[in-house]
């Protein structure tokens, strides 16, 4: 899945970097590698990213510099976040990823909906190790998924020091709300 395949087919993964590229000359831009497992994979996907930016420097393409993340969404991941953050700017957390794969769940499985259960405490200590992991290692860390939106856990994240939560337009008011009313606790 995901970056596996953009490294076994780098045409096409190839022509989506000139792109993100070439957009960064008109402002802002990010690109974020998903389903990590490996420092390996982050290498050889920055290096394709290099690659691209000398062809386009070569055919005089304006560009400015593209943060480059990663979303932490599966166990191997989390557990090597240390390695990991010294090679990216950001760490993405996908909670709802991670969430299936920690317990083992699919969650496109309706029979198992009784099982799934995205507080369980080994969810929410990899959320914890990889913020830890990636702030020592000079990484912001965000959540995306549907934690990032889950108001139980405002607090909590806050505490964990999460730098960034990622939630639909409905939840920015509830959220931001909580924040405001506990920026003078953590």
């Amino acid at each position: 899945r995901a970056i596996r395949i953009c490294l076994t087919r780098k045409d096409l993964f190839k022509t989506q970097l000139r792109a993100i590229l070439r957009a960064s000359a008109y402002g802002t831009v990010a690109v974020m590698f998903p389903m990590i497992i490996s420092v390996r994979e982050v290498k050889d996907a920055r290096e394709l990213l290099e690659d691209c930016r000398r062809e386009l420097n070569g055919q005089g393409c304006p560009m400015a510099r593209v943060e480059v993340g990663i979303m932490v969404e599966t166990p191997a991941a989390v557990m090597i976040a240390d390695e990991l953050a010294r090679e990216v700017d950001f760490f993405s957390l996908g909670t709802n990823d991670l969430a299936q794969y920690t317990l083992a769940i699919d969650r496109q499985n309706p029979r198992l909906d009784p099982f799934y259960d995205p507080h369980h405490p080994a969810v929410l200590r990899m959320i914890r190790m990889t913020v830890e992991n990636g702030h020592k290692g000079g990484c912001w860390v965000g959540i995306c998924g549907e934690l990032g939106a889950d108001t139980t856990l405002t607090g909590e994240f806050l505490r964990m020091g999460i730098d960034e939560l990622s939630v639909t337009p409905a939840s920015v008011l509830p959220i931001r709300k909580i924040i405001r009313e506990s920026t003078n606790q953590y």
